[in-house]
């Protein structure tokens, strides 16, 4: 598209519009006045303002539909203010009140969730900065997908803005998401705002080129500079852009330079780095005074302009007043929100239905993705090698690209916080997202996704926002696979709060529990043991199982006994409970064969949420205990386990919890002497049991 090339009379532009985005500039100066005024009420939490910016975020609300979404970042309350928010509502978020309609007094200012018939749809913003770019592109893929399968609702097909500062570009993820959105033509369009600053640091510093230039690199993503601090000529430019990537339904950039009137935040403020020169240079560009010129100049009356700042002044303080007397929320619904409710709260259909055959666990996992797919058409399926003809490097996709065409089962490039982050937008579009990291060794560049937008999105939009995700993440160790394919990371998964975490060790669990991460409408981490799927491991046959029917699900949560010593074993007090899950369920079989009729094992199956009351009685009516897991023990999710039972269940124990598993080491080495050695197996159970028993 080019450079924007706007006049000086804004042909387009009804007075009304001016007018009102007039007032809205007032207005959120006289926010940002009012809040450094009242620094001793507003600066109790940290805030932002978008004083400098206001020119080119009404621009760009304003030319919003009620259809589109829209991801912000944390200067942007003029943006907001433009959709309709008003200045109580962003007020109530600045205080962390009660009624905050975003977060309900979790989230910082300016941090919307928004789902508000006639407004775009605003899903959770976090604070990282840059990281929306990914979910905002997830948002943008999701459409394209359903309006291509025609399944938007509406007539407007909707698009996607996504607002970001110049410095978030040189983060990686953004560039994981120019690169699909550009691969992909994805309907999206990237505002960024350059005021050439990031906190301390200028852009100088910390680029060689600003956003336009930097998109050059982007093949299919068009481009496009206007003043940012010039209303006139960033409506225009924004007008030209988004009827764009509406009719085209393409991708684009706009470069918006803007000066930076206020503090990087109000805890860190521009006088302790910024000089007098900066300062006079960045407020020459003042949007406000240059638009008041402007209207001046179009027969706009002084005496008009001082009553729409008169009006927004008296709206503000009044606004203020209201909100500082409005409520604190309740300590009560501290703890609401953390999951949404999920409707699968029974086990159903059959587990072993008659006549059906044995299936190993790879296959049960692709018939339930196969099944899945073929009754819900909203349902995705993506990740690394999981299309085409290879359909996996487990062919645990296979023929499904095949089956459900290449826009529903598809590759990514080597992007795995786009993998994770992009389900954010999926979901909150109405897509049902199911993805896969190709090893849980790779899982590491999406954790800052999984942590900053899945896990928290739920939570701090007051449920508005829940991701429904289901993230297939194959793991664990066998045969030589070595440092980089065999690791075990459950326990530092299990520290993200807000999301679940699956581990089944056979192929009914698999299914049924896939099943149930589907319909979940929150982020589900389904851990799938690569030494289980072909039961190719000595003593695995276990895990190939009768294969359930189309309808069995098993609620997540739920452990299960795979064994079970006589009940009056357990009253004597000579046996011993086994606690595991993945491949620990298999050591701990043949381990147990060596003490007939003196060992139970009770299989997790869900690690979050944990079955704790069955954890519990199991253990009351054993008194014995041993946590077997495949990871190093050293401040593990196993360790937790034990300590938790040891402070709740003391008074029943006849002996110290027993703990096995992995050596404490950074990695499983390549060598399989050296593997094996590393690594639990029957033997290393057997011998935790008999000192158990024996204690």
């Amino acid at each position: 598209m080019g450079d924007a090339s706007t006049q000086a009379v804004p042909s387009n532009i009804k007075q009304k519009t001016l007018l009102e985005a007039y007032k809205l500039m007032r207005t959120a100066q006289s926010m940002a006045d009012l809040y450094e005024a009242e620094k001793a009420i507003c600066s109790k939490y940290v805030h932002s303002t978008s004083r400098g910016h206001e020119a080119i975020q009404l621009a760009a609300s304003m030319l919003l539909l009620p259809q589109d979404y829209l991801s912000v970042y944390y200067r942007d309350d003029s943006m907001l203010l433009g959709i309709g928010m008003s200045p109580y509502e962003l007020m109530l978020q600045l205080l962390a009140k009660k009624d905050d309609p975003f977060s309900g007094g979790r989230s910082y200012y300016c941090h919307p969730s928004l789902k508000r018939e006639g407004f775009p749809i605003i899903p959770h913003q976090s604070s990282a900065t840059g990281m929306q770019a990914i979910p905002a592109t997830g948002m943008a893929h999701g459409l394209k997908y359903l309006a291509e399968e025609g399944l938007l609702k509406g007539r407007n097909k909707p698009i996607v803005m996504c607002s970001m500062g110049d410095g978030s570009i040189t983060e990686g993820e953004v560039s994981e998401a120019f690169q699909m959105a550009a691969l992909k033509q994805l309907p999206i369009l990237y505002l960024i705002q350059d005021n050439d600053w990031g906190i301390s640091a200028r852009g100088s510093e910390m680029r060689s080129m600003d956003a336009y230039e930097f998109m050059g690199g982007f093949v299919g993503m068009e481009r496009m500079r206007v003043d940012g601090s010039d209303f006139i000529d960033s409506y225009q430019g924004l007008q030209k852009g988004l009827n764009f990537v509406r009719k085209e339904r393409k991708p684009l950039l706009v470069h918006a330079k803007c000066p930076l009137l206020g503090h990087h935040t109000s805890g860190v403020r521009k006088e302790w780095y910024r000089g007098d020169q900066d300062l006079l240079k960045h407020a020459a560009d003042d949007p406000i005074v240059k638009f008041e010129r402007y209207l001046k100049d179009i027969g706009v009356s002084a005496k008009k302009l001082k009553e729409l700042e008169k009006a927004a002044n008296e709206q503000v303080r009044s606004d203020f007043e209201k909100a500082i007397k409005s409520e604190d929320p309740e300590i009560s619904d501290l703890s609401k929100y953390e999951f949404a409710d999920t409707p699968i709260l029974q086990e159903q259909g059959q587990r072993t239905p008659e006549g059906a055959e044995k299936v190993i666990m790879v296959d049960a996992g692709l018939h339930a993705l196969d099944e899945l797919l073929a009754g819900h058409p909203e349902a995705l399926f993506y990740g690394q090698d999981v299309g085409g003809a290879l359909g996996g490097v487990f062919r645990e996709a296979a023929n499904l690209t095949k089956k459900y065409g290449i826009n529903r089962v598809f590759n990514t490039p080597i992007q795995e916080a786009y993998i994770v982050g992009s389900t954010v937008g999926m979901s909150a579009v109405g897509c049902k997202p199911v993805v896969e990291v190709q090893f849980a060794d790779y899982i590491w560049p999406g954790i800052n996704q999984l942590v900053e937008e899945l896990s928290k999105s739920c939570y701090l939009s007051q449920g508005q926002f829940p991701v429904q995700a289901l993230i297939r993440v194959p793991i664990g160790a066998y045969g030589g696979g070595g440092p980089y394919h065999s690791g075990s990371v459950e326990s530092t998964l299990l520290n993200i709060r807000g999301v679940k975490v699956v581990y089944p060790s056979n192929a009914a669990d698999l299914k049924g529990l896939f099943k149930a991460a589907f319909y979940d409408p929150n982020p589900v981490l389904m851990l799938e043991h690569k030494g289980l799927y072909w039961s190719k491991v000595p003593g695995t046959a276990g895990a190939k199982t009768i294969e359930p029917d189309d309808a069995y699900i098993i609620p997540l949560g739920k452990a299960r006994l795979v064994k079970e010593a006589p009940v009056t074993r357990q009253q004597e007090g000579s046996a011993a409970l086994i606690i595991t899950y993945g491949m620990g369920v298999y050591w701990s079989l043949e381990a147990s064969k060596q003490y007939p009729d003196q060992v139970s094992i009770l299989d997790l199956r869900t690690l979050n949420p944990l079955d704790w009351e069955m954890v519990s009685e199991s253990v009351k009516a054993h008194h014995r205990c041993l946590v077997v897991t495949e990871e190093p023990l050293l401040n593990s999710f196993a360790e937790s386990l034990a300590g938790r039972i040891g402070l709740t269940c003391w008074e029943y124990l006849d002996a110290p919890i027993g703990l096995c598993g992995a050596l404490n080491l950074p990695a499983v080495p390549l060598n399989v002497s050296l593997e094996q050695e590393m690594l639990p197996n029957a033997e290393k159970v057997a011998k935790e049991l008999k000192d158990l028993l024996t204690y």
